[in-house]
């Protein structure tokens, strides 16, 4: 989504930065995890398929990426790049073509050190805060079942299980943006700084 090709998210734990061919490199060595395929339905590809990946998610108007960045390891020291920084990444699709309002979340902590430190927590709280203002008000997130700790994590985050599928094995759970939940979600988000991207930068703004 070429909206957000320009826009960094400064968070607690977390920096979200738009997904550049910068990120790749890092990003297509996790794919190789079967873990990390595993749990995010992904299939392997190459590191030229993953270079077409990355334009697809720059440039098509129905999702929206941003690249999780380690905040602490980020802004520890001024030239750090963000490739050494990375976390994983969090996505939002837009799933139904009648309904603009509705999108599908999803998250990953790929880096084994991030993990259990509430990274894709305010990751997560960070693209609703962010996608909110371009209309969304219903969140969906298919996780599979064998995916305790991010089923767990969506429940924290106020979502409600709708939807259990036996055929693919994950259940869907959703978060209607009611007044109260609009104001909670604020609440979560008040400290996120909202700043221009220099696409390459290699140190904090």
């Amino acid at each position: 989504m070429r909206l957000n090709q320009n826009i960094l998210l400064l968070g607690k734990k977390v920096v979200l930065v738009p997904y550049t061919p910068e990120h790749v490199p890092r990003y297509h060595e996790w794919m190789k995890s079967e873990e990390l395929r595993r749990l995010t339905a992904s299939e392997p590809l190459t590191l030229e398929q993953e270079y077409v990946m990355q334009r697809s998610w720059q440039e098509d108007a129905d999702k929206c990426t941003f690249i999780v960045l380690d905040a602490e390891k980020w802004q520890a020291q001024l030239g750090t790049s963000e490739e050494s920084c990375m976390a994983g990444d969090v996505n939002l699709f837009l799933t139904d073509l009648g309904d603009p309002t509705l999108g599908e979340i999803e998250v990953m902590i790929a880096e084994p050190s991030c993990r259990g430190q509430g990274l894709g927590t305010e990751a997560v709280l960070m693209m609703m805060s962010y996608v909110t203002k371009l209309g969304l008000t219903k969140f969906e997130a298919k996780i599979g079942q064998g995916n305790e700790p991010s089923i767990r994590m969506f429940r924290k985050l106020h979502f409600e299980q709708v939807a259990v599928s036996s055929v693919f094995q994950e259940v869907t759970l959703r978060l209607t943006m009611s007044e109260p939940e609009r104001q909670w979600l604020l609440e979560q988000t008040s400290h996120v700084e909202e700043k221009p991207y220099r696409a390459g930068a290699s140190e904090p703004c």
